[in-house]
C-alpha cells in the first residue's frame, strides 16, 4: 500500500537557523512523521537575510536526507510555474503550509488550490503570525492581504493547524470562514535525561535570551528594567540571536550603554539550533518577554534542560510558578519582572536546584502526556 505524501512548504529549513522556531517546528515534524508518511520539504536555498545559498547543498532537485525528501529552491526557481510543476510531480495527498504571508511558500499554493490547479488537501499553520503581537507590525498590509484572501474565498479550502486555543481564536478572527481548525501543540525536542547542573551563588545570576532581535521579541523591555536591580546583586546577561531590526537593536545598545556596573550584558550573535541547549545550560534562567509566541521552542528547550524561564504571559506556557518551572508575567507589570529577578538572584544553590528540577519535570511531563503523534496522524488522515 502506497504511503500518504505530505508536501511541506517552509521559507527556511535546516541548515537554516536564523528564523528560529518555525524551522524547528518543521524539522521536528519531519523527524517524528517520516516513519509513517513520505515527507517532502520544499524550501529556500539560504538562511534568513543571507544573500548566498548554503554551501555544499545541491539546489533545484529533490534530495533524500535520512528518509526526508528536500528541495532547496534557488531564487530563480521560486516562481509560479516551477512550484506548480513540483506539486504536480509529487502528487501529495496533503500540502502543509508553515507561514501566513510568504509569497512563494503560502500565497502561491493557496491560490493554486483556490483555482483548482492542485487536488491536495491544504493544512495551514500560521506559526503565530495572526497573534495580536505579530499583527501590530505592518498591520495595514497584513490586514489588507487577509481581507483579499477572505474575499476570494480561500479560507474555505483550508484546514488550519493551531498550536493552542488562543491561536485558534486568532485564526477565526482573521479567517472566519476557514473550513476547520485543529489544535495540536508543536512537536518538541526530546528533554534531557536529567536537569543539567549549574552552581548558583547567592547574589549572582546568569541569564540568557535566545531569539531574533526584533520588536516582537521585546528584549528592550527587559533591558530597560535591569537598572532597578540593587547594586549588591550581580547579573550576567547573554543575548544570542540574529539581527532583524537594526534600528530596534540600536535602541537596545543605547539602553545597555547606560546600565550600572553590576549589570554585564554580552551580545554573541546567532546560535545554531544544535547548540541552543548547550548555551542555555551555561545560564541559570532563560528570558523571553515576547509579545506573542504560538509555541516557543527555545522556551521548551530551556525547561527541558532544567532551566526556569522568565517570560511574558503571551505564550502557551502558563502557570509555571506553581510547578517551580518559571514565571509567566503580564508585560503591564514591570515590578513583577524586577521582583522575580531579585528573587532568583538572591537564591542560593539549594533553592535554585529545586527550580531547576521543577523546570525539567514540567517539560518531561508535557512530552510524556501529549501523545502528539497520534493527534498529527488524525490531522493528516
Amino acid at each position: 500500500m502506497a504511503r500518504v505524501k505530505i508536501m511541506v512548504f517552509t521559507d527556511w529549513y535546516e541548515p537554516a537557523f536564523k528564523a528560529g522556531g518555525p524551522i524547528r517546528s518543521c524539522v521536528n515534524f519531519a523527524a517524528h512523521m517520516k516513519a509513517d508518511y513520505d515527507i517532502y520539504i520544499f524550501t529556500g536555498d539560504r538562511d534568513l537575510g543571507d544573500t548566498k545559498a548554503f554551501r555544499a547543498i545541491e539546489t533545484n532537485r529533490w534530495l533524500d536526507s535520512d528518509g526526508v525528501y528536500l528541495f532547496y529552491a534557488s531564487p530563480g526557481a521560486l516562481n509560479w510555474e516551477n512550484i506548480l510543476v513540483q506539486v504536480q510531480d509529487i502528487k501529495p495527498e496533503y500540502i502543509y503550509l508553515n507561514n501566513m504571508y510568504s509569497r512563494y511558500f503560502t500565497i502561491y499554493p493557496l491560490l493554486m488550490k483556490r483555482l483548482g490547479f492542485i487536488k491536495a488537501k491544504v493544512v495551514l499553520a500560521p506559526r503565530g503570525m495572526l497573534q495580536e503581537g505579530a499583527i501590530r507590525f505592518k498591520s495595514g498590509k497584513k490586514k489588507k492581504f487577509l481581507s483579499v484572501l477572505n474575499f476570494l474565498g480561500v479560507p474555505k479550502h483550508i484546514h488550519a493547524h493551531a498550536t493552542d486555543e488562543q491561536e485558534k481564536a486568532d485564526i477565526y478572527t482573521y479567517l472566519p470562514r476557514v473550513n476547520k481548525v485543529t489544535v495540536i501543540p508543536n512537536f518538541s525536542p526530546a528533554t534531557q535525561s536529567a536537569p543539567a547542573y549549574l552552581k548558583k551563588n547567592k547574589g549572582e545570576l546568569r541569564a540568557v535570551f535566545i531569539s531574533r532581535l526584533a520588536q516582537k521579541k521585546n528584549i528592550l523591555f527587559f533591558l530597560s528594567l535591569l537598572s532597578q536591580l540593587p547594586m549588591h546583586m550581580q547579573l550576567f546577561f547573554t543575548i544570542r540571536g540574529s539581527m532583524e531590526d537594526e534600528g530596534y537593536w540600536q535602541e537596545c545598545l543605547n539602553c545597555i550603554a547606560n546600565l550600572p556596573a553590576n549589570i554585564s550584558v554580552q551580545f554573541e550573535g546567532p546560535v545554531e539550533n544544535n547548540e541552543v541547549t548547550s548555551v542555555i545550560q551555561q545560564h541559570h534562567v532563560f528570558v523571553l518577554p515576547t509579545l506573542g509566541e504560538n509555541f516557543g521552542h527555545a522556551i521548551f528547550e530551556a525547561l527541558g534542560a532544567g532551566r526556569p524561564v522568565l517570560i511574558s504571559d503571551q505564550t502557551p506556557w502558563r502557570n509555571l510558578q506553581e510547578h517551580h518551572a518559571g514565571w509567566d508575567l503580564p508585560l503591564s507589570d514591570e515590578k513583577a519582572f524586577v521582583q522575580v529577578l531579585q528573587e532568583v538572584t538572591s537564591m542560593d544553590d539549594e533553592a535554585f536546584q529545586r527550580w531547576s528540577a521543577g523546570a525539567w519535570q514540567y517539560a518531561k511531563n508535557f512530552t510524556e502526556s501529549s501523545k502528539l503523534k497520534e493527534k498529527y496522524k488524525e490531522l493528516f488522515s
